[in-house]
């Protein structure tokens, strides 16, 4: 994806909260997987907005880190509820990140911002997140280590990561996900979150909320 996006190459992807609120997020139509808003972020975000989260209302003030944000749907959508947002993927991803906060911010009750972020560095962010939310990013295989390396630097023992995924069959997609899986594992308590506990209307049987908190 180019840095200099234009205008063209643009087109945005509405999402209405439960109350009505409504965020307009851009993707872009050039471009690698992280321009476009995917539906197992859309089932994350409408998460947010469940009892669990008391609505939404259990984000205010919260510190929330987004890895491999692409388009910062989540972090955007989360700092809607008053959280304390960092949104990060890679330097290429920045700008089309950066307009989506532009482009809503009058809906932003809380703070956001974004950031470059590889996860081939050992670079240590200073935020201490509540929560870090990870959606549809286990997607190259030279890239599922590095992600669960992070996850396990960032993460701090308070920490509540939500992974969002779709489960894909084709090519090494599965076996993607359970290299990942193995991985996390050595270091997290996993357990996934049931659909009677998602969205009435934003779920799927073919998409998964996992929640990750740190073995002490």
């Amino acid at each position: 994806m180019a840095a200099n996006l234009r205008d063209e190459q643009l087109f945005p992807r509405e999402f209405v909260r439960n109350d009505g609120l409504t965020l307009n997020i851009y993707q872009a139509s050039i471009g690698d997987v992280g321009c476009v808003v995917w539906d197992a972020a859309l089932v994350l975000a409408k998460y947010l907005e469940s009892a669990d989260f008391l609505n939404g209302r259990l984000l205010q003030d919260k510190t929330v880190l987004e890895l491999g944000a692409g388009t910062g749907c989540l972090g955007i959508i989360a700092a809607t509820f008053g959280a304390k947002v960092c949104i990060t993927d890679l330097e290429s991803c920045l700008p089309l990140m950066q307009i989506n906060i532009r482009e809503n911010e009058e809906q932003i009750t809380g703070q956001i911002e974004a950031q470059i972020l590889d996860w081939n560095s050992h670079e240590k962010l200073t935020f201490r997140p509540d929560y870090i939310l990870i959606s549809d990013c286990i997607y190259y295989s030279e890239s599922v280590k590095p992600l669960v390396d992070t996850i396990n630097r960032l993460s701090e023992p308070h920490t509540i990561v939500l992974c969002s995924y779709e489960e894909r069959t084709s090519g090494n997609k599965p076996e993607l996900q359970r290299h990942f899986y193995e991985l996390i594992e050595k270091t997290f308590h996993v357990t996934e979150i049931p659909q009677n506990n998602q969205d009435d209307f934003y779920h799927s049987s073919d998409i998964h909320i996992m929640k990750f908190t740190k073995k002490t």
